[in-house]
């Protein structure tokens, strides 16, 4: 597993989405209100909205395009919706986050 330096902690906007590229994927990261910083595949399972403009509530994460509620710790959208995105280990060390592929 490869640790690849994706952003600092103090340049993440809490409740904000941040799109980066890594390898060959595309990933939204997240700082949450409680300073967790989760990272998933920017792409909801539905219509292929990017997650890193949604909106942020708590552990989840609404897509902008059709509302889907997509968990940002184990992925899966909130039921009656189905689905799920790929999620990413996150590791911050000193201010630096790291996603781990």
């Amino acid at each position: 597993m490869e640790r690849i330096h994706v952003a600092d902690v103090d340049n993440l906007p809490e409740k904000l989405g941040k799109s980066v590229k890594v390898r060959n994927y595309d990933i939204a990261l997240f700082k949450l209100s409680n300073g967790v910083i989760r990272a998933i595949e920017n792409s909801c399972p539905h219509k292929g909205g990017a997650l890193s403009q949604g909106i942020i509530s708590g552990e989840s994460v609404y897509c902008p395009l059709h509302d889907w509620k997509i968990c940002t710790e184990d992925g899966k959208a909130q039921k009656p919706d189905e689905g799920c995105v790929k999620t990413f280990k996150v590791e911050i060390k000193d201010t630096k986050v790291y996603v781990c592929i």
